[in-house]
């Protein structure tokens, strides 16, 4: 590690105790850089915002974004105080950033009560078969969609 991957990691622990000290949710931070400089941070804000999706990660990447104008973070680092839980995870693979870092596991976040394995557990199971039990309705309609999407001549990949 150098001696700057260690200064934005220590950022990302930073706004994980600030963040939870000020009741915002729990001690998790985030911060990206892009060519040596942050562009984007964040702390968990599920208990501010009422918002279940409010990750420190997940903040960091909205914040991010909005600073470049672009809902990709080519050649972005991303420095998070713990490992990506399967939500943050996902949203970190979308927004395609070079690499990640991140300082506590996701066995010390279950050990200080944020088990994220049973979400593991669940991905694996058939939606019908799911704690929260998952149905298909109107598929064929909604291909529809698709099928457009696909004919659609000025449309962004992402």
């Amino acid at each position: 590690m150098t001696e700057d991957q260690q200064k934005f990691m220590r950022i990302a622990i930073a706004l994980a105790n600030t963040g939870m000290e000020a009741g915002n949710g729990g001690p998790f931070g985030c911060v990206i850089v892009k060519e040596g400089k942050v562009i984007g941070q964040g702390s968990n804000m599920v208990l501010n915002t009422n918002d279940p999706t409010a990750h420190a990660e997940v903040v960091a990447i909205r914040d991010s974004c909005k600073n470049l104008n672009n809902f990709q973070l080519e050649g972005c680092e991303v420095y998070t105080s713990c490992e990506p839980c399967p939500m943050c995870l996902g949203a970190i693979f979308w927004a395609r950033p070079a690499r990640v870092f991140y300082a506590c596991t996701k066995e010390d976040a279950a050990d200080a009560g944020f088990d994220d394995d049973f979400i593991y557990q669940e991905i694996k199971l058939k939606p019908a078969e799911r704690a929260i039990p998952m149905f298909p309705l109107l598929r064929e309609e909604s291909l529809k969609a698709f099928e457009i999407w696909k004919e659609k001549g000025d449309k962004t990949l992402y």
